[in-house]
Formats: structure tokens, sequence, C-alpha cells
């Protein structure tokens, strides 16, 4: 018996909530879960090289998910339709739904219809976003209601599911998304690889993430003025492509700083690895923006694993992601004084920020992924007895 993982989310497009899941049913047998995934530009090479697992794609984007437009509408009757002939064609016992809207919305109606279980995962921005709206509130109680269960990314999201959308605790089950040791492991500094990107004798900042208001880029270019005060040749990198790139380029300018952020774009994953391994200080400075707030930060664990101290905004999931303050530090992010504050006293003291880095390369074992798959396996015999 066989079940069906949908994300319209997922490699090789960037995102966290595909990647999680990516990561973690990669690891589990292919036998038993195959995926229904979003189309996306180089789909097919990825998919081809991942032969053993079979992946079916569909276009499955919506601008939002409610159900009041007539396009939405038919767009949910559509894939509800195509999924039925699915399930009864590949004899699928589950649906595994990678968010609450749209993709747990589809499955609600399938089992509605056809009697399908599923389970969805909650990565926090996503409920919250729900909220924002009553038609999505009203879709979104729905799917957790009707959920065999709820797969959260962290504790405060898990506190969210239970408290603000009253689910019982014993549908929700804690899988914190993982990190592979294998890959993200701790490298010596090449100096010739940081002279050739014009890192060599400075002080390198990181931030790897979209570039969306709620990750902090634009907090961060604004505190470069009062870092480089008190540590002139710092450098701020910043990996990842997204809406907010213009504005983020252009505040450098307006703040006089263009010569000390170095904009990277969107990088493979074997160029993330060696950023996160030659830099000197991860930071994502996320904040809560509206609604929109970090879940969790596979990021800050990836820096973590390849040996590097974090320190991330004290908002939604992000402290879950390190071992206070022995590996990383959370601090207000809100303003560019307090986190200006918080990055100096980091900076200040490299050999407290070596040891940080040791530290944190041996606390991220605790979130290799065997580990993470075996919980996750655990929480999938629990509610639907799988695997």
């Amino acid at each position: 018996m066989k079940s069906l993982v949908i994300s319209e989310i997922f490699p090789p497009r960037v995102g966290g909530s595909g990647r999680f899941l990516w990561e973690l049913y990669s690891r589990l047998p292919p036998g038993k879960f195959e995926f229904l995934a979003g189309a996306t530009p180089g789909d097919v090479s990825f998919d081809t090289e991942h032969y053993s697992h079979r992946i079916v794609r569909w276009p499955l984007s919506m601008f939002t998910p409610g159900i009041r437009s007539l396009r939405n509408a038919r767009l949910y009757w559509k894939w509800v339709r195509s999924i039925r002939t699915m399930i009864r064609d590949r004899s699928y016992r589950s649906l595994h739904c990678a968010r609450v809207l749209p993709e747990g919305f589809t499955a609600y109606l399938l089992k509605k219809i056809v009697g399908t279980p599923y389970l969805v995962f909650a990565h926090g921005e996503d409920l919250s976003g729900a909220a924002t709206s009553r038609e999505l509130t009203w879709m979104a109680r729905r799917v957790l209601s009707g959920a065999s269960g709820i797969i959260a990314n962290s504790l405060n999201t898990a506190r969210l599911v239970i408290e603000e959308w009253n689910v019982p605790s014993r549908k929700v089950k804690l899988v914190h998304p993982g990190v592979d040791l294998s890959r993200y492991r701790p490298q010596d500094p090449e100096e010739s690889w940081r002279l050739s990107q014009g890192w060599s004798g400075r002080t390198v900042i990181l931030t790897v993430s979209r570039l969306q208001a709620r990750k902090g880029q634009d907090m961060m270019i604004r505190a470069l003025s009062a870092i480089r005060a008190k540590l002139p040749e710092v450098l701020y990198v910043i990996a990842g492509d997204g809406e907010e790139a213009e504005r983020l380029r252009n505040s450098a300018r307006e703040q006089g700083q263009s010569e000390h952020v170095q904009f990277m774009g969107e990088v493979s994953e074997d160029d993330k690895i060696r950023l996160y391994q030659q830099c000197d200080l991860f930071v994502m400075p996320n904040r809560k923006v509206g609604a929109d707030f970090e879940g969790f930060g596979m990021v800050l664990l990836e820096a973590q694993a390849c040996g590097k101290p974090v320190l991330a905004g004290d908002s939604g999931g992000t402290s879950e992601t390190m071992k206070i303050p022995d590996t990383g530090r959370i601090a207000d992010c809100t303003t560019p004084e307090t986190l200006a504050q918080a990055v100096i006293a980091l900076l200040s003291n490299p050999a407290e920020l070596r040891s940080m880095g040791c530290r944190a390369a041996a606390w991220a074992e605790e979130f290799d992924w065997p580990r993470t798959v075996e919980k996750a396996t655990a929480s999938f015999r629990e509610l639907f007895s799988e695997l």
C-alpha cells in the first residue's frame, strides 16, 4: 500500500516546506511514497536524477488558496477529480499534504468524497496567514479538524495548532526539519577561495534565505553603519533571491554600504555549503511582519552543522534550531540598533565565536536526517499504522 505526498513547492524550486518534504520522504522506502509536485523550471532534470521515486508534476500554483473565485473553485475541482483517479489507479491508502492550504483543502474534499485519510504539515506562518481572512480561516479549520494528524515543524507551531486552532494535542506530532551531516560539515578556511570572493582580510556575516521582508536582510543592512564603526572590515553577504531584491540593493546604496554588502543571488547547494563553511557568523535577522513569521529556519541548522555560530531574531521557532547561548543567540531584530549590538557582541570575541562554532557542529548532530526520519516514521505509524 502506498501514500501520495502532495506539494506545490518542491525541488528544484526553492522553498523550505518543499525542501523539508523531499529531504524527509526521499529517505523513506520509495515503494511506500510517491509524489504529486508542482511543475517548475528544471523539474525534468531533477526527476530524472531521482528516478527511483515516482514524481508526477502538475501546475499547482494559486495566487491565493481561497475558493471564492470561480477560477480557484474550478482548479480545486480539477485536482480533486484527477487525484481521485490516481487514488483508484495507484491504490493510495492516504494523502500527505505539504501545507494546510491549498494541498490540505484538496485532501479534505477528497476525504469527503472517497474517504481517503490525510495528514498535513504545519509550518507556522501558513496558519497565521490563514487567520487573516474569514474565508481562509473557514477552510483551514475544516482541513485541521478533518486530518488524521498534523506534523508541526516546531514546538512553536505545535502550540499554535493546539491553542489557536483548537486541534487535540493527540493529533499533533512534532518533527523538526533535519540536516544532512554527510554534506554539511565544518571546513578549514580556504584563503584562496576567500580571496577570489573578495572576502580576504574581512569578517564575513552571511545570510542565506529568500529575500522577503520577514527574513530581515533590510534591518541587517541598516545595522551595518553601527557595526562598522566598531568593526570596519565587516562584509555582509546575502545569498538568495526574492521579491525584496531591488529594495535591498537600493537600501544598501542609500545607506552608503554598497561596498560592504555582497549580493550572491540564488546559489547551488554546493556553493551554499561553501558559503556556510567560509563565513565567520551566520545571521538570520528575522522578525514578524504582519502575520508572517519564521516557522523554524533550516538554514540555521545548516550553518551550525558547518561549524558556524548563529544569530536569529526573537520570532517564531528559530530558537529551537540552536542551543542558547552555546551555539547561537536570539536577539531583537526589529530595530537596527538592537541587531547591531548583538552582532558586535559576538564578533568582538573571536575566541568565543570559534568555541561556539565547535559546539554548533556537535549540536547539529541532534538533527541528522536519520534521526528525523525515525521520528517521522514513528508519527506516521501512530497516525496511520503505516510503514
